[in-house]
């Protein structure tokens, strides 16, 4: 929108008119004069227009009598609406039109326009619906409004059907019919008929403009408000900037009202309200502007939390400063109402909801409005529980939206809230899963998920295992949507501590790592809730300061949680928080003394005690369960817990005494009769028939007289028939047959346990071990042991893999599963302590090792320790110590020593004694003749061998013992032969090494001589090159004459280049030095200064032609590399060369013939032109020494063998002695010696 229009600035940047804005009906004057008829001339009767009667009908009587013209009708009606009293306007213009019966029908269509306008007035402010206990016949409703203005129009348009003011007046009346039709249900969808109306107005408004030539600024505003209603908010935003750039000073209409509600449904809200804001600036009796800015600010604050403390100064800007000036201004404007209302029901306030409520629903035209009202009053009765009224509120509120698909999302929820306080909760599932799927509503997956955690916590055993699993991940994916949706910042939503702890409790059984992380996300939530004053202000150590804060949270929420560590295993976490826990009760107790807190103190003590127990704090666990019976003597539980501690620790004396005790005091308990069960198992003796086992009578016992369905009698009844079947013979048919079938018992009894309660782990382990031991079905045995240990971390798992693992070979597998459940506190268990022996004997049969027999004997001499009356431990010791005997007889001589095969010799004595002894028990664990024949044998046949063996190892180990001895001395021998050896190299490369250093200190020091000897003539030499100068009396270098310059070439001619001859080059390595580049013309002098008197030598020019001449012809400089000689043939043969160069550069140059020269000779100032005939040449420098002309023939020869490689201390003393030193190139000095010899 243009800044500027018709010279004003809109209002840019704040500026305000310089003028009041028009108000309505100010062109209405304060009197008037009613000419008098048939009286003097000029006669008028005044009428005061500021103080009508109340009653028109005298001013009916006075037009009609003097038949005045339809102005003054018009006028005195517009004078009435202008006081607001529209039903004498109206009566006044239905009268006129009745005056002006007998006129032309064309003065009517002022009248009948107007009379149509003040229908239309009407109709906004009469009831959207009866009123109650009106009757309808008297009712004024908008409706019966607009039909009068619709039989006013259609008697305008007879008369003159194109006279404009209609078309503005119809456009109106179709945006108010609209209005009134209500939304049609479907999700995007709109109502046909109501576009239809929409679309018909919007083609008046149309119409209008054109009439005007476009001038209308309420038709444009009409159009406006048709897009925006047809929901095409883009284009009806364009023309409400239109209106206000050609009428900024419009405030009534103001369309900065339309603007800022384009952006609003556009989203763009921050950008709405600077329109509002102008908009009160320019009216601060706006209170279209006031409702819109509360409600923006109500929008803001909605983006907090209530607690927040950002939220309190937004709302109640938003409700004081905006809301409550918006109804002082106009009490009955049905938005203001509405807002208001829901500040009132929030703070309980009946009367006032229901007064507002209705006065928004009766007087509004917008359905929206109307829809807030009915659930206003919905939100009313749900809150008095009238569950009918509510429900019925409800409905008109989601149908006034659409309903159904469309409608209003609270009004849906609030329904679905309603079947739940019914207990409808399949009607409640139902609606929430409709809203969900057209919404996805935070608050209706809350209720939806909770309602599915409630039909889990609650379900029945009857119910199908199926819905049970359907219900909860249903239950755990909406919650966790939920979640999900408090991390999107877009979403505003705040944690809820109830969704938590919904999924905590979903988590408990399957996922317990979440249930505690939900738990923690909880406590932090608490803990951020903490006032200051409860926060202390000299802890600096978090971890101290949130240890000292949890003490303020709920003793249960640090209950469940130290619950959770001890079921993972982290008993010092769980033993902190249980100890947290027992304080913040006594901090409940402190705040609040009628809260009773013994008994969360009791169950929180005695999970305190199991920690301490599981950490093997024996004697802190039996304070605190003493405690407990001090404070509640028949606490039961903890009463078994001690006993438990009392059989552990004395197994043999006081805990056999306290668990009769216990026995005898609670019989019918089932915790007890397994404690006693459990007691009967470990103290029992084998043996062989389960009728007579006193463990089996208990269970039976319980299982008849106490509970069929004791899950303990049914599991400990399944390991019996275990145990007793694994005992079994099996040598013929029938006793396999015998032995299957009683497998089969244990089966049924651990398969009764799982239908009970499928998550019984140790029924699904006695299954698994009898599939091992019946059937042989090691896979899937294993599967379900693993799965089993998934769930559970007794040592039974780890006990039954190692039985797998030992019965499929994997020995190495078994011993860590039985090492694992000997670590589970089972360290004194002789059961494991011989299963572990048992494989390790196994073990060291395949493998065929003395070591691993040796471990096997040491377990089960471990396990004979822990339980030495039980005679099957010993018959094991003694077994192990015969197959050592077996073994060491039969190993090699060379595996075996003679220590080895005597303590062989001894166990076996060991081993004939114990099955004699245990052949002559009362209840042998073998036949006794069995146990006596393996004595024998030991005693006859295996004794003899070992005397054998150990005769035959004592000589085996003398003879080895003196070969062993003499291949010690070859070795040692061998040794000493090779130490000396190396000592002899060693000394042989240190007197070479010597001599080298010798020699290279020797070369080094002739070099120096050498140095110093060049060095000496070099300034020997520059002595007899100074001079004195006559004129100054300085001392400086013998100038040289000058060489004889060639001839001036034309510019045109082939470039001629100077090859330099030096007088001091001969055939040494001095003519590989490169020309120095970019030199300037004071080269010239030094080189005069170098060469002192001495009389320089004629430099040899020649002139280099291309073989075949461009037509472009440029000068060059020569190569790189310049060859001086003496003679005439060495100068030809450099100027060849330097001509095939010369040709290489022509051919790579341009068109343009330029030469890009590669190298400057010294003195040359200008590379650009020919030399001077007189111009002195600067001779080369030298790379790394200068030497004189009259000594080249003498250093010619040393020169050629030291151009490609110079000491670095000639460069040295060069540089020092004032020469030029040029860092050369090997390579380039090569090539410069190998011309010179070609020469």
């Amino acid at each position: 929108m243009a800044p500027l229009s018709n010279g004003h600035t809109n209002g840019l940047n704040g500026h305000t008119s310089s003028f009041e804005p028009a108000q309505r009906f100010a062109d209405i004057p304060p009197a008037i004069d009613i000419p008098v008829s048939g009286g003097e001339v000029g006669e008028e009767v005044e009428v005061n227009l500021e103080e009508l009667l109340d009653d028109p009908t005298e001013l009916c009587t006075l037009l009609e009598n003097e038949n005045v013209a339809k102005s003054y009708w018009m006028i005195i009606a517009l004078a009435y609406a202008k006081q607001r009293k529209i039903d004498h306007a109206i009566e006044m213009l239905t009268k006129g039109l009745g005056a002006l019966s007998r006129g032309r029908p064309d003065e009517k269509l002022g009248l009948l326009a107007c009379l149509c306008w003040l229908y239309l007035w009407k109709c906004r402010e009469a009831p959207r619906v009866k009123p109650e206990g009106q009757l309808a016949s008297e009712a004024r409703t908008k409706d019966f409004y607009l039909h009068s203005a619709t039989s006013t129009l259609n008697d305008a348009s007879r008369i003159s059907p194109s006279y404009p003011p209609l078309f503005l007046a119809r456009g109106v009346l179709y945006l108010l019919r609209a209005s009134l039709q209500p939304s049609k249900s479907g999700a995007g969808t709109q109502d046909s008929e109501r576009v239809e109306t929409l679309r018909q107005a919007a083609k008046c408004f149309e119409d209008a403009l054109r009439s005007s030539s476009g001038k209308n600024l309420m038709a444009v505003l009409g159009k406006a408000r048709a897009s925006y209603s047809l929901g095409n908010y883009p284009e009806a935003l364009q023309c409400y900037q239109a209106v206000l750039e050609r009428a900024p000073d419009l405030v009534d209409p103001d369309p900065r009202i339309g603007i800022g509600c384009c952006f609003w449904q556009l989203g763009h809200k921050d950008d709405a309200k600077g329109p509002w804001q102008r908009s009160l600036e320019l009216n601060p009796d706006s209170k279209i502007a006031n409702i819109l800015l509360g409600l923006y600010h109500l929008d803001s604050s909605s983006q907090y939390s209530t607690t927040d403390p950002q939220f309190a100064p937004i709302y109640k800007k938003a409700m004081t400063q905006y809301t409550q000036k918006a109804f002082k201004l106009d009490d009955k404007l049905p938005l203001t109402c509405a807002t208001f209302g829901g500040y009132f029901l929030l703070r309980k306030a009946w009367p006032t909801v229901e007064r507002l409520a209705r006065r928004a629903i009766e007087s509004t035209d917008v359905n929206a409005i109307a829809s807030d009202g009915w659930y206003l009053l919905a939100r009313k009765e749900h809150y008095q529980n009238e569950v009918s009224k509510a429900s019925d509120y409800y409905l008109k509120a989601d149908q006034a939206r659409g309903g159904d698909d469309k409608g209003y999302t609270p009004a849906k929820f609030g329904a679905a809230q309603l079947r739940v306080l019914m207990q409808d909760y399949d009607g409640a599932k139902f609606r929430l899963e409709k809203l969900i799927q057209q919404t996805k509503s935070i608050e209706a997956m809350t209720l939806l998920g909770t309602l599915y955690a409630e039909d889990v916590f609650t379900a029945s055993p009857d119910k199908p295992k199926e819905e049970q699993v359907t219900d909860l991940k249903k239950a755990i994916s909406l919650l966790e949507s939920v979640r999900v949706a408090w991390k999107d910042p877009k979403k505003k939503s705040s944690p809820d501590s109830s969704v938590l702890l919904n999924l905590a409790r979903l988590y408990e059984t399957d996922h317990p790592e979440r249930s505690l992380q939900c738990l923690q996300q909880v406590e932090q939530m608490e803990l951020d809730e903490i006032p200051d004053e409860d926060r202390p202000q000299d802890m600096e150590n978090e971890e101290t300061l949130a240890a000292f804060l949890r003490e303020y949270l709920p003793p249960q929420l640090l209950n469940n949680m130290g619950c959770f560590h001890y079921q993972s295993e982290k008993y010092a976490q769980a033993r902190d928080m249980f100890q947290t826990a027992l304080n913040a009760c006594v901090k409940v107790g402190d705040k609040d003394s009628s809260i009773d807190t013994d008994a969360l103190v009791t169950t929180i003590s005695y999970n305190l005690a199991r920690t301490y127990e599981a950490e093997g704090l024996l004697d802190e666990a039996k304070k605190v369960y003493e405690g407990l019976l001090e404070r509640h003597s028949d606490y039961t539980d903890a009463n078994t817990r001690l006993t438990y501690i009392a059989l552990r620790q004395s197994p043999t004396e006081e805990g056999p005494k306290r668990i009769r005790q216990l026995y005898d005091t609670e019989p019918a308990n089932l915790e007890v009769r397994s404690l006693y069960a459990w007691y009967l198992s470990k103290a029992k003796k084998r043996t062989a028939n389960i009728a007579d086992d006193p463990e089996q009578r208990h269970y039976k016992h319980t299982l008849q007289h106490y509970d069929k369905h004791d899950r303990y009698s049914l599991t400990g009844m399944g390991n019996l028939y275990l145990a007793t079947a694994r005992e079994m013979r099996r040598d013929t048919e029938q006793e396999k047959d015998k032995r299957s079938k009683t497998y089969q018992k244990a089966v049924e009894f651990f398969d009764k346990a799982l239908q009970l309660d499928p998550g019984n782990a140790y029924a699904a382990q006695g299954i698994g071990i009898a599939l091992v031991e019946d059937k042989k079905e090691f896979a899937t045995s294993v599967q379900i042991f693993t799965k089993v240990r998934e769930s559970i971390k007794d040592a039974s798992v780890f006990l039954n893999l190692g039985h797998v693992f030992c019965e499929i070979k994997q020995y190495s597998r078994a011993i860590e599963n039985y090492e694992a459940a000997l670590a589970k506190d089972r360290a004194r268990d002789p059961q494991i302590l011989a299963c572990l022996g048992r494989v390790w004997l196994l073990r060291g049969k395949q493998e065929k090792s003395t070591t691993a027999m040796k471990t096997s004997l040491e377990y089960s001499q471990r396990a004979l320790e822990v339980a030495p009356e039980q005679v099957h431990f010993r018959f094991n010791v003694a077994f192990v110590q015969i197959q050592i005997a077996q073994l060491t007889y039969t190993l090699p001589e060379s595996q075996r020593s003679l220590s080895e095969v005597m303590a062989a010799s001894a166990g076996l004595d060991a081993a004939i004694d114990s099955f004699s002894a245990i052949a002559k028990s009362p209840n042998p664990p073998f036949p006794r003749g069995d146990i006596e024949q393996r004595a024998n044998m030991g005693r006859n046949t295996m004794r003899k061998q070992l005397e054998r063996a150990i005769q035959g190892q004592r000589e085996y180990e003398e003879k080895n013992a003196a070969r062993l001895a003499h291949a010690r001395e070859q070795r040692e021998a061998e040794v000493r032969k090779r130490d000396e050896e190396r000592r002899l190299i060693e000394e042989q490369f240190a007197e070479q090494r010597r001599k080298i250093a010798e020699e290279r200190a020797r070369m080094q020091e002739r070099d120096r001589e050498l140095a110093e000897e060049r060095a000496a003539a070099e300034r020997e030499k520059e002595e007899k090159e100074l001079t004195t100068d006559s004129e100054t009396g300085e001392r400086r270098k013998k100038s040289k004459k000058k060489a004889a310059g060639g001839k001036r070439k034309k510019k045109s001619d082939d470039t001629e280049t100077e090859l330099d001859g030096d007088a001091t080059d001969g055939g040494d390595g001095g003519r590989r030095g490169r020309k120095s580049r970019g030199k300037s013309g004071t080269a010239t002098e030094d080189t005069a200064a170098e060469t002192g008197d001495e009389r320089p030598r004629k430099k040899k020019k020649r002139k280099l032609e291309r073989k075949a001449k461009s037509a472009t012809q440029t000068k060059f400089k020569s190569s790189e590399k310049v060859v001086d000689s003496d003679s005439d043939d060495e100068a030809q043969t450099a100027a060849n060369g330097n001509t095939r160069l010369a040709e290489t550069i022509n051919a790579n140059e341009g068109a343009d013939g330029e030469v890009k020269q590669r190298d400057k000779v010294m003195g040359d100032g200008d590379s650009g032109e020919e030399e001077d005939d007189d111009a002195i040449v600067a001779p080369r420098k030298k790379v790394a020494r200068v030497i004189d002309e009259d000594d080249e023939e003498e250093d010619q020869d040393e020169s050629a063998e030291t151009a490609g490689h110079r000491s670095p201390v000639l460069a040295v003393n060069g540089a020092a002695g004032g020469q030029d030193i040029v860092m050369g190139d090997d390579s380039v000095g090569a090539a410069g010696n190998d011309n010179a010899a070609g020469q």
